[in-house]
């Protein structure tokens, strides 16, 4: 008899998996696994802010009459907020605790420093730049006090500046008299009198007894006119110690009125050769000691004299006596 020999199948367990040896460092067919380089893995982006907002907006879009009402709706509210002062009396209850801390850390005013006022009082100016002891530097008002000290009578310019911690500086610049102006009557018959500056601009009306040996001068545009004929009368002693008042006349030409009321008629131009004439006929040939009233340079030829006697009497020039 043959014997066979059969596998048996084991009952309730579980054939046993043989080991699986890893290959050799040097097999051939070895695979290298893919290096996964660090952040290579992509991320999906989350939504910005605008487009988180997308949405909402949409939801107003589709509706414009609520988006209008509740728009109103807010404007009303800020409207009412803002003419009750609520927003104001809290910014400037937040302002006014910065300036106290601040003025209490060392840098609240505590001096101001004012030079060149020769006439502006000392009091006024500070008056005008409206700055307390004690207030927080920071909070001074620069602009606002060049602005007002500019507008006095007297101050040409104005300087101020911070010097931490606790100083202002104020440097002006005033303005040179030069003349008093009579103006033209008025619709009351009045003719105010003024300072003006050499560019004919006015400094006061105020306080004028003060300038009573400045130039006089009369007639409507005098001021802005009237600087060289000035400086060339004071160029003639003779006739700078006997005039009076310097008068425009038409707004063309000058007549000079000297202080026993004789009137000097100078032409519109070529006046400086009339002055050297006039300051001959002065001291040479005595014509203010005659009895005369006007004497009228206008003609390149010959002099015009009026006399007291109300009699006109012309020479020719170079035969006077």
């Amino acid at each position: 008899m043959r014997s066979v020999t059969l596998d048996r199948k084991s009952r309730g367990k579980p054939a046993r998996a043989q080991g699986v040896r890893p290959p050799s460092s040097n097999y051939k067919a070895r695979r290298d696994l893919p290096k996964v380089q660090p952040g290579s893995v992509r991320r999906e982006k989350s939504p910005g802010f605008f487009s988180r907002l997308m949405p909402r907006f949409a939801f107003f879009a589709d509706r414009p009459m609520m988006a209008m009402t509740g728009l109103s709706v807010v404007l009303a509210l800020l409207a009412a907020l803002f003419a009750s002062g609520i927003i104001g009396r809290g910014f400037r209850a937040i302002d006014n605790g910065v300036n106290q801390t601040l003025a209490h850390a060392g840098f609240g005013i505590s001096e101001i420093h004012i030079t060149g006022n020769r006439r502006t009082p000392y009091k006024q100016i500070l008056e005008v730049l409206a700055m307390q002891p004690g207030q927080s530097i920071f909070s001074a008002d620069l602009f606002g006090a060049r602005n007002r000290l500019a507008r006095l009578d007297w101050i040409a310019s104005a300087e101020v500046h911070r010097r931490y911690p606790d100083a202002i500086f104020v440097t002006l610049v005033e303005k040179r008299p030069f003349a008093l102006w009579q103006s033209p009557p008025n619709a009351s018959g009045e003719a105010p009198i003024a300072l003006v500056e050499r560019n004919g601009n006015v400094i006061t009306t105020r306080d004028l007894e003060k300038f009573s040996r400045l130039p006089k001068l009369v007639g409507e545009g005098a001021p802005q006119s009237a600087a060289e004929l000035v400086d060339a009368v004071k160029s003639h002693r003779a006739i700078s110690v006997r005039t009076a008042a310097f008068a425009r006349v038409s707004s063309r030409r000058w007549n000079l009125i000297l202080d026993d009321g004789v009137i000097v008629k100078l032409p519109e131009a070529g006046w400086d050769k009339q002055l050297a004439a006039l300051e001959h006929l002065i001291i040479d040939n005595g014509i203010l000691e005659r009895d005369v009233t006007e004497i009228d340079l206008r003609s390149p030829t010959h002099y015009f004299f009026m006399l007291k006697t109300g009699e006109k009497k012309d020479v020719q020039r170079g035969k006077e006596t």
